[in-house]
């Protein structure tokens, strides 16, 4: 807890310090949500050479060389960077943080959005963004296995949806807090949140998030049952 409490602490300082209003606000697990934030929209940026690493990257990664794919995901973040397309550039870097997982290489995963996701959207002032990166950190943090630093950015992924009135993250949120109280065996805390969820998305008339739903109220049920037997 103490290591937690000083991550929390050295980002509050490192990166919300400037934010715009107060942010109080894996292998991907089968069970998380799926991160439908639109970082497309986080800019307007023409074409540039960057889009063919892209486009490399996408090939590698169809067939599972994710190595290559890194790389080429690098170079196009680099690109970005240096043409000053800073949205496309923190959208590029979340890519390659989610192939890191797939390597289960979760340190530099969470490097890679503690030190340039971070302050990339920080300063672009995109609370869009950087409720974005608290996404990208719960997830990464859960396939790693570290639920109270999951559980705290998706907490406050949360807290900022509230904030920007964007009901879509906000239930993507309560979805990833389920996930890791599934993974902490907190079985009755989740189908509360997944009732919550529920509502929340019948309440904005969306079907995405249903099966998702099922899927983690059929795992609550399969290892409830495991439990008992």
């Amino acid at each position: 807890m103490k290591k937690l409490g000083l991550l929390i602490s050295a980002l509050a300082t490192a990166f919300l310090a400037n934010a715009q209003g107060p942010i109080v606000s894996g292998t991907s697990p089968s069970n998380a949500p799926q991160f439908s934030i639109n970082l497309a929209v986080l800019g307007s940026e023409t074409r540039s050479a960057a889009d063919e690493f892209l486009e490399q990257a996408e090939r590698y990664e169809k067939f599972g060389d994710f190595d290559s794919a890194a790389a080429m995901l690098s170079k196009a973040a680099n690109d970005y960077q240096q043409n000053k397309k800073f949205a496309s550039y923190g959208a590029t870097l979340i890519r390659l943080s989610n192939l890191y997982i797939l390597l289960a290489n979760y340190s530099e995963a969470e490097q890679i959005v503690l030190k340039q996701v971070l302050r990339n959207y920080t300063k672009m002032g995109s609370r869009t963004g950087q409720m974005a990166a608290y996404q990208q950190l719960g997830k990464i943090y859960l396939a790693a296995n570290k639920l109270p630093q999951s559980l705290w950015f998706y907490t406050q992924q949360g807290i900022l949806a509230q904030q920007l009135n964007d009901n879509n993250a906000y239930i993507e949120s309560v979805l990833g807090i389920v996930s890791v109280k599934i993974k902490k065996k907190d079985y009755q805390l989740a189908v509360k949140d997944l009732n919550r969820a529920e509502l929340l998305s019948k309440n904005i008339n969306t079907i995405q998030y249903n099966q998702l739903i099922k899927r983690n109220r059929a795992l609550i049920a399969e290892k409830t049952v495991v439990k008992k037997g």
